[in-house]
Formats: structure tokens, C-alpha cells, sequence
């Protein structure tokens, strides 16, 4: 952890325009984060790290891919997360054979009115789980580009807007696994955060085995917010104030993941745009309402590994995207007032 300069943080404060409308819905946004927090944690046993980053994806309006083996909870977080907003949620079983219009919809002819009406898809909903993503065809998973980014899908020339919020989170098993393709680069890039859930130490396993040994916790969340609260609160977030030192401190974290000898291809303009975001929401969620450098040092493996191409010696040497991004970090010096 590098030493925070001391003028830094009275800067921001100084600099922070904050108003009491502002203060009173951060308290709130925390607040409703903390119940969504607890819901998951009935069903989700010892992953709190997934669990905040997933609430991070959520409030700054992000997409969540989360990565592992088989079996480790990831398609339960994604369920609980849906369950506990009370919005609509769909799951979409990404295997070999799924069409991009399973996803987007299609335009069927209706013979009595003799005209084409609009059958929305597997992607009309508040969150939608992409499950096992990388077994789909790399055609079928660049259908969700266009619903990711613009929160809209086009068919037959005809544009439909998707609900508000709109989340996507996908789980997929590692590239090494069987019957899987990677994940295009575009697609990549649209997803804010990724996570890896990681075996759950002994005494949360235990506590696994009984809790869910005994019944379904899934069954029994019920709703703690409702998606217009969460909309709302996610406007809020935009709100939240950042001092120009981050901003420059941000984008030379960008640049020198571009200038890393073990990077082929760096982080993109639209990462350092998710990456403000979801330091803004984890600004908030720790019950502050302006964004510190160490807001950015959290999130940047999460925002940014999963989105560069390391080079062909560094794949060569076995050398981790997560290694090579806190690299980049630790050679980015702190901003400093002056």
C-alpha cells in the first residue's frame, strides 16, 4: 500500500461541493446497500468481497462477470442479487446451439392483423443471467452487445428500449475448460467488473452444508428494495464528487497499462469511464460522498484485468492479468495536492 499524501484528502474535502440532499441520499443509498448486502449473505456463505463488488456493478449501472470452476456459487449470487430487488430477472442458458435472437427477440408475422409483432427476449428484464456465457458461439454472445451498452436492442430495424435498471450478470467457467470459447474483446470491455468467487474457507462450508443441506435459502429471500429505488439511487452516484488529482490519477493508471511491456493491447476510454463509476458507488458505499485514490487502487484488477491482452511473452512467462494491472498501479505515483 503506498503512502496517501496528507494535502490530497483536504483538497478533496475542501474542493467537495457537497450539499445535505446529497449527504442524506448517499445515507440512504448506503443504507438500502446494507439490506441488499445482508439478503445475499443468507445464501452467498463467506464471499464478502464478491458480494460488495457485485453491489458496486449494480449502483453504477455496470455489468458483473463472474468467473470460476463449476459449482462455486456463482449463478446463486447472480440469482440472490435479482431476487433480493424485486425486479425481473431471466436466465439465459448460454449453450452451443443458442441463437442471438434467443437473446434480442424476433419479429413474428401475425396472419390475422397481417402485420409483424415484436416477441422481446431472453434479455427484456431489470437483471439478466448469463449463465455459462463461453459455451455460446462468439456470434450469439455479440448479440448482447448493443442491450449492454446502449440498454436498447434493434431488430429488423426497430429499436426497443430495455427496463430500467438494467443488469447482465454472467457467470462463465474458465477458458481451460471444455466446450468453452472465449469471450470476444468487445464484449469484455462492456462488463465493469469481474470476479472470481474462489472456494470458500472451511468454516463458511460448514455453515454451507447446514444451511443449505437443511432447505433452500434461495427460496426464502425475500425483497428488501424494489428497481425504482435502485434506479434512483443509482442516479445518485453520478453526483458524487471527484477531484481533478483522481481523474489525472486515473487515466495514468489507464496509460501505463497501455505502456506495459506485458500488455499487447491496454485499457480502453470506456474502462476508465466504468472504473470513475464504480469508484464513485464504492465511495459510497463506505459512507462518503468523494472518491479517494484508494477507491481506484481497489477496483482497478476487478475493472481492468479482464479487458487487456497481455503480450506473447507474458502469456509465455504465465504472467496473471490481475498481476500485471497491480503492476501498473504500484508504478503510478499517488497524486499530491500540488
Amino acid at each position: 500500500m503506498q503512502i496517501r499524501p496528507v494535502g490530497l484528502l483536504q483538497a478533496i474535502t475542501e474542493g467537495d461541493p457537497v450539499e445535505r440532499s446529497v449527504a442524506s441520499q448517499v445515507d440512504e443509498l448506503q443504507a438500502v446497500a446494507q439490506q441488499i448486502r445482508s439478503a445475499v449473505e443468507t445464501v452467498i456463505e463467506g464471499k464478502p468481497e464478491a458480494i460488495e463488488l457485485s453491489l458496486i456493478a449494480l449502483f453504477a449501472s455496470g455489468h458483473l462477470l463472474i468467473e470460476d470452476v463449476p459449482g462455486v456459487g456463482k449463478t446463486m449470487l447472480a440469482k440472490a442479487l435479482a431476487r433480493s430487488i424485486s425486479g425481473t430477472a431471466q436466465r439465459i442458458q448460454f449453450t452451443p446451439d443458442l441463437l442471438p435472437s434467443d437473446i434480442t427477440g424476433v419479429s413474428i408475422f401475425n396472419s390475422q392483423s397481417r402485420t409483424f409483432e415484436f416477441k422481446p427476449g431472453g434479455v427484456f428484464a431489470n437483471v439478466v443471467i448469463g449463465d455459462e456465457i463461453n459455451r455460446a458461439s462468439p456470434k450469439t454472445q455479440s448479440a448482447l452487445l448493443e442491450a449492454m451498452e446502449e440498454h436498447q436492442v434493434t431488430v429488423d430495424g426497430v429499436t426497443h428500449p430495455l427496463p430500467d435498471p438494467f443488469m447482465v450478470v454472467a457467470t462463465q467457467n474458465p477458458i481451460e475448460m471444455e466446450g468453452t470459447y472465449p469471450l470476444p474483446e468487445a464484449q469484455r470491455d462492456r462488463f465493469m467488473l469481474r470476479i472470481s468467487m474462489g472456494y470458500p474457507v472451511r468454516a463458511s462450508e460448514v455453515a454451507m452444508l447446514d444451511h443449505h443441506g437443511a432447505g433452500d435459502p434461495l427460496a426464502d429471500l425475500q425483497p428488501v428494495t424494489d428497481v425504482a429505488t435502485v434506479a434512483g439511487l443509482a442516479e445518485t452516484v453520478r453526483t458524487i464528487f471527484v477531484h481533478g488529482a483522481i481523474k489525472d490519477y486515473l487515466v495514468a493508471v489507464l496509460e501505463a497499462t497501455r505502456h506495459s511491456p506485458d500488455v499487447r493491447l491496454g485499457a480502453s476510454p470506456r474502462a476508465g469511464l466504468q472504473l470513475l463509476r464504480a469508484a464513485r458507488t464504492r465511495a459510497v458505499l463506505r459512507g462518503r460522498h468523494y472518491v479517494i485514490p484508494d477507491d481506484i487502487e481497489a477496483l482497478a484488477g476487478p475493472a481492468l484485468a479482464h479487458r487487456i491482452l497481455l503480450s506473447p511473452a507474458a502469456q509465455l512467462a504465465r504472467r496473471d492479468a490481475d498481476e500485471v494491472v497491480e503492476s501498473a498501479v504500484r508504478s503510478v505515483p499517488i497524486p499530491d495536492r500540488d
